[in-house]
């Protein structure tokens, strides 16, 4: 099917954006899944793309890929120092794959493929299913679902202490773009905003944003997840000039804004 799709549309530039994703709790069910499908999928179309002669392959990992206690910023010289956080680790590393057959790539045929790391991206279009969504659309729904059924309170997993940090969806656009009009080296790149929150002040902003003014209750039965996450982004703007530009509240402002928009068209059981 690729090698067919190849053929008839001749790209000289491919994007590789598809993944199956989620929260903690979809890797948690899924692991198996999620290391096969990611692996397996971006090691088959980069072949082919190679075997098509596609001028460059822009391949998208993920955060997940870095060790559990990288120090931070994390840096891109930082990948290999150790594992990835446990309930991540088999998404993460099947990510990673797509560097190593990229650089392996470069070595031996001379195929243009470069590697970014985006850091977690939110926004409007994001998906808001409980079952997958990551924590930004998962705690907006959350919110929006007390205030409509007017609940007291809503639950959260862990305990609030780790931290990440958040991309804008068009900022991440805009990196692809400038990444893929400038840069043409084999080392990756990280693509973040430089800026890192505590899930605890998550929470309470997409609280006050949304309007939620009721109880938050940690389950700290579940797990925390990674215990800190934010990017040294230098590389990204000394290689190619890219700096995230969207303010966090501006973004989440924007993203809660299409959200109760979306609920408003096609009701909130469609989302």
């Amino acid at each position: 099917m690729v090698k067919q799709l190849l053929a008839d549309s001749q790209p000289d530039i491919i994007f590789h954006l598809a993944a199956v994703v989620g929260g903690i709790g979809a890797n948690r069910e899924c692991p198996g899944k999620f290391f096969y499908d990611n692996l397996v999928m971006g090691a088959h179309l980069m072949e082919e793309a190679r075997s098509a002669g596609v001028e460059k392959f822009v391949g998208v990992g993920t955060v997940c890929a870095y060790p559990k206690f990288t120090s931070v910023p994390f840096r891109e010289v930082d990948l290999w120092n150790g594992y990835p956080e446990e309930t991540n680790a088999p998404y993460g590393l099947a990510k990673k794959m797509l560097l190593v057959q990229g650089q392996a790539y470069r070595a031996q045929y001379g195929f243009n493929a470069i590697y970014l790391l985006p850091t977690n991206l939110y926004g409007p279009g994001d998906n808001f299913d409980p079952r997958s969504s990551h924590v930004i659309p998962a705690l907006i729904k959350k919110c929006c679902d007390a205030i409509e059924s007017r609940t007291g309170e809503i639950v959260v997993w862990g305990d609030g202490t780790p931290t990440r940090e958040f991309l804008y969806v068009e900022d991440a656009a805009e990196g692809l773009v400038l990444a893929r009009e400038n840069y043409n080296k084999g080392d990756p790149v990280n693509l973040g905003s430089g800026s890192e929150i505590s899930i605890r002040d998550l929470v309470t902003l997409i609280a006050k944003h949304t309007g939620f003014t009721g109880r938050i209750v940690w389950d700290t039965t579940q797990p925390n997840g990674q215990p800190r996450r934010a990017l040294d982004t230098s590389r990204a703007e000394r290689e190619f000039g890219f700096r995230a530009r969207t303010a966090f509240h501006e973004g989440l402002q924007k993203t809660i804004a299409w959200y109760r928009q979306e609920r408003r068209l096609h009701g909130e059981h469609q989302l």
